[in-house]
């Protein structure tokens, strides 16, 4: 019985930190290389991160300079950062790739805002979801016989508070976020 509220808890941990690393590409104006690490490039013929076949470096608060380990990369570089559409203009001097963060218009931190509010319910989901297996669980287990009913309320409501503190935990991430990018 413990083990499905401690894997439980588990897997809202792992949530909460999928969910924080994909609110930390969000750009807010400001360079880091999460913007562009994970970004997939053809390398020779593989899709491979840019963090893996180059070193990426920020300069100051609004460059980002991506310097290949191999040359010929350059070109499948920017060409990866284009069709991400991060709204980035790389600059391809021969030699590295200088990104320079935009700051964001308004209209662009509104659609910032609604794709974290995109995230953030998506995250919910999973922890219902979750919720709800381990739900069913404890409910076999007590058609089983291994808990009774008092007991099984009483795992529900540990349960319920997990979901609870976990949702909270998110909320307070999103908001911290939500500030951020409205922050001028």
């Amino acid at each position: 019985m413990e083990n499905i509220l401690e894997s439980l808890k588990d897997g809202f941990e792992k949530n909460k930190s999928y969910f924080k690393n994909e609110i930390s590409t969000l750009s807010v104006g400001r360079a880091t290389p999460f913007l562009v690490e994970d970004i997939m490039v053809d390398y020779y013929g593989t899709p491979t991160p840019v963090k893996q076949i180059a070193t990426i470096s920020i300069p100051d608060a609004r460059n980002i300079v991506i310097k290949p380990w191999e040359k010929n990369q350059l070109k499948e570089i920017e060409k990866a950062i284009n069709l991400a559409q991060l709204g980035f203009n790389p600059l391809n001097d021969g030699e590295i790739i200088r990104i320079t963060v935009p700051q964001p218009t308004e209209e662009r931190r509104k659609d910032l805002v609604k794709k974290l509010h995109e995230l953030l319910e998506k995250a919910k989901v999973t922890i219902r979801n979750e919720r709800e297996e381990a739900m069913k669980e404890i409910k076999k287990e007590e058609k089983e016989g291994a808990v009774s009913e008092d007991e099984r309320f009483a795992k529900q409501d540990e349960i319920q508070k997990a979901v609870d503190k976990a949702n909270d935990e998110l909320e307070e991430e999103s908001n911290k976020k939500e500030k951020e990018i409205m922050t001028i």
